[in-house]
């Protein structure tokens, strides 16, 4: 029989890669997809879409560029989960809860979130376009540089969140709160803002032509630089609301600052 000699140093490296997978319990990655929902799981790159995951706790898991398109995960606790560049299109998300969840860059145009919680959520650049997010709370939340044409949010709660750089054309907001809420130089052409409380909100040089604000709040916001070509203002408060022209409105000013 002849002796394999093994290399010295070939052998001290495997054992050292072995002691590393062993203390980090590095999953198998073939598998990790067929784990089951569960707080932490780890599901990157994996597909989901169609799923039935109503109810799923997967709070804190990692589901980065998971294929979720079409799912039903309405009611599940998503609280802290990375879902940043996800496709969420077309998925059932009412009631859910995806407070201080990372969703940067993911695709959830069409989806439904009726009702979701989303305060603290991050959605920079995320895909919006579309999305139903009717009585939502996204309170603090980040939706940064959004595409989120048509999206729908009356009733919904965004208090203190940054919209700064959204397209959001034609968005309904019809009754939503966005007090101390930021969408500076935000696309709103033709939005629907009625009975908005808007109050200390800032839309400087944001587009407002076309954009509905009827009965809305705007008492100390700001408006400085925003075009406001065919904007309605009928019955909206404008107490100490700073205009376009930088100017502040007199106090009780309604639809015309004076």
């Amino acid at each position: 029989m002849i002796a394999t000699r093994l290399n010295p140093l070939a052998t001290a490296r495997c054992a050292v890669l072995v002691a590393v997978l062993l203390a980090f319990d590095v999953p198998n990655a073939a598998g990790v997809c067929t784990d089951p929902p569960a707080s932490g799981v780890i599901w990157i790159g994996c597909d989901k879409h169609n799923a039935d995951l109503r109810g799923a706790v997967l709070d804190h898991a990692v589901l980065t560029h998971s294929h979720l398109a079409g799912a039903n995960l309405a009611g599940a606790d998503l609280t802290g989960s990375d879902l940043n560049f996800s496709q969420l299109n077309a998925a059932h998300l009412e009631g859910a809860r995806l407070s201080s969840a990372t969703l940067v860059g993911a695709d959830l145009r069409q989806a439904s979130l009726i009702g979701a919680l989303l305060d603290g959520v991050r959605l920079d650049r995320a895909l919006l376009e579309e999305a139903i997010l009717d009585h939502a709370h996204l309170n603090g939340a980040s939706l940064y540089d959004a595409r989120a044409h048509k999206v729908r949010l009356p009733e919904a709660e965004l208090n203190g969140a940054i919209l700064d750089q959204s397209d959001l054309r034609d968005a309904n907001f019809v009754g939503a709160s966005l007090r101390k809420a930021s969408l500076i130089q935000s696309q709103l052409e033709g939005a629907q803002l009625c009975h908005a409380n808007l109050e200390k909100a800032r839309f400087d040089r944001a587009r407002l032509s076309g954009a509905d604000l009827t009965g809305a709040n705007l008492s100390g916001a700001s408006l400085a630089g925003a075009d406001l070509t065919g904007t309605h203002l009928e019955g909206a408060q404008l107490d100490n609301t700073i205009w376009s022209d930088h100017h502040r409105c007199k106090p009780g000013d309604v639809s015309t600052c004076q």
